[in-house]
């Protein structure tokens, strides 16, 4: 013992260095765990589409089964993690209103699937972090860089693009209705950035109870048959993982890291819906699709290279 004693105080240096080199060994293996999370969750969240496609029932009913199994899930989660005093009880004002508007979007996110394409909720949906931008803008005053600012703008472009194509059809309601959920989403994302003390899980659970008495008022839930319910089921389970994986993975990687690798669920929801559905994606959808993801990926590039700038001077 001595000896081993001896060795590290005569070699100080060899001991630093072994220290580093587990350091970045734990910080890497991490990071590639934090990887797999999000790309999980960008998997799962890019599913929605189909699962509503998969059942033959109205919105309010899949909206009450899916929020009754997601509000289970996450409570089970909370007990897990032995979270209850500050996820439930510390919610607070901010905690409820971001439970209300979570649950304004839901009310427009499953039907918006049933009058429009999936490509076209999925796309529209994928403007919200610019629609946040301009709130945080409005709401903060907390002024977007140059690189956000015209990005936003080409989003926007995109989603009128999208519009365009929907002119004098059916699926103009559906893409309202993705807008208006955009919006909601976009508020909800930034009562968390106003009041970042506000728990996430909690929150998500409200959302999801607010939805329950709603449901069971405009709609006859026991009514569905059970192959129905055990989708809808699943559709609450599967989100509910997926939120959660979500939140595990970004608190292993940056915050603009896991936005770049989230934005990889807009591609795959048209993807899924032409490989499963046979639905193709129409001329203008695609147009607009193009410049909504190019608009993210640039945006996230920017954002991501400015912050390794900011580390590298900070080393």
């Amino acid at each position: 013992m001595r000896a081993k004693f001896m060795e590290i105080q005569c070699n100080p240096m060899d001991n630093n260095a072994n220290q580093n080199s587990r350091r970045e060994t734990f910080a890497q293996s991490n990071r590639l765990v934090g990887l797999g999370y999000v790309l999980a969750s960008a998997l799962i969240f890019s599913s929605a589409g189909l699962f509503v496609r998969a059942v033959d029932t109205d919105s309010w009913t899949i909206i009450f089964w899916r929020g009754l199994f997601a509000a289970l899930f996450t409570l089970a989660y909370i007990v897990w993690r032995k979270k209850t005093q500050p996820e439930i009880s510390r919610m607070g004002k901010s905690g409820v209103a971001a439970a209300a508007i979570g649950a304004c979007g839901t009310i427009a996110f499953i039907p918006a699937f049933q009058h429009t394409t999936i490509a076209n909720v999925s796309l529209i949906y994928a403007a919200a972090p610019f629609v946040s931008a301009v709130i945080i803008w409005i709401w903060m005053r907390e002024k977007p860089t140059a690189a956000v600012a015209l990005a936003s703008l080409a989003a926007f472009a995109g989603v009128a693009m999208i519009f365009n194509g929907s002119v004098n059809t059916l699926n103009l309601r559906g893409d309202f209705m993705a807008l208006w959920m955009t919006l909601m989403m976009a508020i909800y994302v930034c009562i968390y950035r106003r009041y970042p003390h506000t728990p996430a899980a909690g929150p998500a659970m409200l959302m999801s109870l607010f939805l329950l008495p709603v449901g069971i008022i405009m709609s006859n839930p026991l009514a569905a048959t059970f192959e129905d319910i055990i989708v809808m089921g699943s559709f609450g389970l599967v989100f509910a993982v997926a939120s959660v994986t979500l939140a595990e993975g970004a608190r292993r990687l940056p915050a603009s890291e896991t936005s770049l690798i989230s934005a990889l669920e807009t591609p795959l929801a048209p993807i899924w819906a032409f490989l499963l559905l046979a639905e193709l994606p129409g001329t203008w959808t695609l147009i607009g699709g193009a410049v909504i993801f190019v608009a993210v990926l640039a945006s996230q590039w920017h954002d991501n290279r400015r912050a390794r700038l900011v580390e590298g001077q900070a080393a």
